[in-house]
């Protein structure tokens, strides 16, 4: 069976592939639908203002030197949120996944804390690290540490015994079993922990900018609604969420498919 990526048909045309077709007619679907009510009248006048409205705030957003300012600020503090997280995650999730000791004794907080909605250490961030950029790094750094830490033990107990054996005969230290054999075997589960830890970062992030703070993609966000500017607001809306995917986007070809070293060593075993 042709996979679904196959573009060329057998009288050698093209044929659009499945998948992708229904991804385009649900957005089809939902834009007719987000029309037909912003035209039905029946919300309250700009709640959700017509579709060409939203274009042309969208290419006003895009043309504003505002936009890209608040963009910069908002892309420092995410990236030093989930370097910092991440870091400290897989830190923890080393620890944890390498002694059952410490899986005993402390991973359940970690389950307990981590669906727990961040923004209500908001005000001890405040207290801690100020209303400038600190606090929204420290928000934004602990909703990712609790996805990359789970991730990474869960990952670390999934290495098959076969590489750590390998590691062993060739008497490698710590360092060398972490980045030669530890990391590559973990790829997928710590990728998808980074992803799941930015995304949750980025939400922590701008609610913090939101609550407290005159700069930045989410005081933008709050300051448009308090205008009663739907437009603007929902064009900065669908900004964010393009980047989010396409950031997503571009963690998950990092994580793609498995080391071929990995492969090598779990298939002589």
């Amino acid at each position: 069976m042709a996979p679904l990526s196959d573009t060329s048909s057998p009288a050698g045309g093209l044929r659009m592939n499945p998948v992708l077709g229904i991804r385009l007619a649900i957005i089809v679907v939902l834009l007719c639908l987000w029309e037909i009510v912003a035209r039905s009248g029946l919300l309250y006048q700009d709640v959700v203002p017509p579709l060409p409205a939203i274009g042309r705030a969208l290419v006003a957003l895009l043309a504003s030197g505002e936009f890209y300012s608040n963009l910069t600020i908002t892309a420092y503090e995410v990236a030093l949120s989930v370097v910092i997280g991440g870091l400290l995650g897989l830190v923890v999730g080393f620890v944890l996944g390498g002694s059952l000791f410490m899986e005993v004794a402390y991973e359940r907080y970690l389950y307990y804390l981590g669906p727990t909605p961040k923004i209500i250490f908001f005000p001890i961030m405040i207290m801690w690290f100020g209303v400038g950029t600190g606090s929204k790094i420290a928000m934004g750094a602990l909703s990712c540490f609790f996805p990359v830490a789970l991730a990474t033990a869960t990952g670390m107990r999934q290495i098959a015994p076969i590489l750590i054996r390998v590691g062993h005969s060739f008497r490698a230290s710590p360092s060398q079993m972490i980045w030669k054999i530890y990391l590559p075997a973990m790829r997928a589960p710590v990728v998808n922990g980074m992803r799941l830890g930015f995304g949750i970062a980025l939400i922590g992030v701008l609610l913090a900018e939101t609550k407290l703070s005159k700069e930045g993609l989410g005081f933008l966000v709050i300051q448009n609604y308090q205008l009663f500017d739907m437009p603007a607001m929902y064009a900065l809306l669908i900004v964010i969420f393009a980047l989010a995917i396409v950031i997503n986007a571009v963690i998950s070809r990092i994580g793609g498919g498995t080391p071929k070293g990995v492969r090598n060593a779990k298939s002589s075993g």
